[in-house]
């Protein structure tokens, strides 16, 4: 017999795998993106430190992005659980990590 797509515990595992595929990948890139910009990028601490940071950017931004999405399609799917609750509470830290990380880069930008 195989499952229904409509099954309550096949829909539950679906969003515990967003949120335990995307709350990785959505917050580990965004903590390292403000690091990879002042250290790699605006005042470079290693050799060839601006190519390096060419590339972990737009690496870091792409997984954020990935990771949110899954974060995302986890927190509106019903019915609500406890994995809604956690998918909503990583976009909160999210946003809250945005903030910071704009704030600094605007006061970077006034120190030079």
């Amino acid at each position: 017999m195989t499952p229904s797509l409509d099954d309550p515990i096949i829909r539950w595992r679906e969003r515990e795998r967003a949120f335990l595929m995307g709350a990785p990948l959505a917050v580990i890139p965004a903590l390292a993106f403000l690091p990879a910009i002042t250290f790699l990028i605006v005042f470079p601490q290693v050799a060839h430190g601006r190519v390096l940071g060419a590339v972990v950017v737009p690496a870091c931004a792409l997984t954020s992005c990935f990771g949110l999405w899954k974060l995302a399609l986890g927190a509106v799917q019903k019915p609500w659980g406890i994995f809604n609750v956690l998918s909503f509470g990583t976009i909160l830290v999210l946003l809250v990590i945005a903030g910071y990380t704009g704030l600094f880069l605007a006061l970077m930008t006034l120190k030079l």
